[in-house]
């Protein structure tokens, strides 16, 4: 009867995805979007998160969802490594020289049809219900050519982000409303640079990157249903009023400059908690990022993430989805104090009008208690 449930759920939501796809999708290139935070979970959920998370990472995706936890959770230690299918004819698996911006254009130069990415976050954290605290540690490097024939400049994203994250949340009606919120205080380091040209020489972060201390914070609300599979309405404002990093200047590179400021942003899911048998639970989810934005954008395709996920006996969860009409999954494996995460999804990366595919690959080693 679970297999039935579970075939039955991956049929109407395959159907879901592609219908809305379909309805509102545009292919039309443009560069890629960069988030804050992205944890192992949501990525094997077509980055779709804001409704369904309910553990520590709530504090960062949406604070509503520490009204969804039932007991606390400490991280002691949880390194999150992700890379894109082209590193390894790259830079191999040395992740120290995908953060060296000569390096890195040095190792495009010779490959310059590839696109490199690499992604490292530690995120300790602190939570119980309806309050937590955590630090985050994120490391984020994109680069490319422009043309993979006749390269004439380098494009590098780069991001070093650490700081201190609390939140709060207030349960309302029984727990049918939870509004949360919390409060980001980062120092950013980051590139944002298009023409680098080929020939250059001594690069390096400091010669490169902005930076400042930026004071953000995000207010989610999450509506629940009393039916059954417990429709469930998620709204999150991300950076509510915009984040600006120019509070104080940085601590680390001394530079005169300072990052982009993040706008703010409104993302809304829907999501529904079926029972699929005995110790079996599903969660299918779709979002739309950015929704004040979606009509004036590019390429409305890469704002729409859909998922879902088999949860047996809270010890193995597995986890499929759809991130911008790229396939995703995702598998996890909880004994105990450890958790096991890992999932693939597809990015798309291309600029313009031309569509392009980075398939990456994530993994998460946790020590929780």
């Amino acid at each position: 009867m679970t297999y039935k449930y579970f075939l039955q759920g991956c049929k109407k939501m395959k159907s879901l995805v592609f219908s809305i796809l379909i309805i509102f999708s545009t292919h039309l290139g443009a560069q890629e979007v960069h988030e804050f935070y992205n944890g192992v979970r949501a990525l094997g959920m077509g980055g779709a998160v804001i409704a369904t998370v309910n553990d520590e990472t709530a504090l960062l995706s949406n604070p509503a969802g520490l009204g969804k936890l039932r007991n606390y959770f400490g991280t002691v230690i949880d390194p999150e490594v992700e890379v894109g299918s082209d590193n390894d004819q790259l830079i191999s698996l040395d992740f120290l020289q995908a953060l060296r911006p000569q390096t890195v254009l040095d190792a495009l130069e010779l490959k310059p049809d590839k696109h490199l990415h690499f992604k490292g976050q530690l995120f300790p954290s602190l939570v119980v219900p309806n309050f937590g605290v955590g630090l985050i540690a994120k490391y984020r490097m994109d680069a490319d050519f422009d043309s993979p024939t006749a390269p004439t400049a380098l494009r590098m994203s780069y991001q070093n982000d650490i700081g201190l994250v609390f939140g709060f949340n207030f349960r309302l009606f029984d727990g049918r409303l939870k509004i949360g919120f919390n409060t980001k205080i980062i120092d950013r380091i980051e590139i944002e640079k298009t023409d680098i040209a080929p020939s250059a020489t001594n690069l390096s972060i400091e010669s490169l990157a902005s930076e400042g201390l930026g004071i953000g914070t995000d207010v989610g609300m999450i509506l629940t249903m009393p039916w059954k599979y417990l429709p469930t309405l998620s709204i999150l404002a991300r950076d509510l009023g915009g984040t600006y990093y120019d509070f104080q200047e940085g601590s680390f590179t001394g530079s005169s400059t300072r990052p982009n400021a993040e706008a703010q942003k409104i993302d809304v899911a829907l999501a529904l908690f079926p029972i699929l048998g005995n110790k079996t639970r599903g969660s299918f989810t779709i979002e739309a990022r950015d929704v004040t934005n979606l009509a004036q954008a590019s390429s409305t395709s890469r704002y729409l993430h859909t998922g879902m996920e088999v949860n047996f006996l809270d010890a193995l969860f597995v986890r499929f989805g759809m991130n911008q009409t790229y396939f995703t999954g995702g598998l996890e494996m909880a004994f105990g104090n450890i958790q096991l995460q890992m999932a693939t999804y597809g990015e798309e990366i291309g600029y313009g009008t031309t569509l392009r595919e980075d398939r990456r690959y994530t993994a998460k080693f946790a020590y929780r208690f």
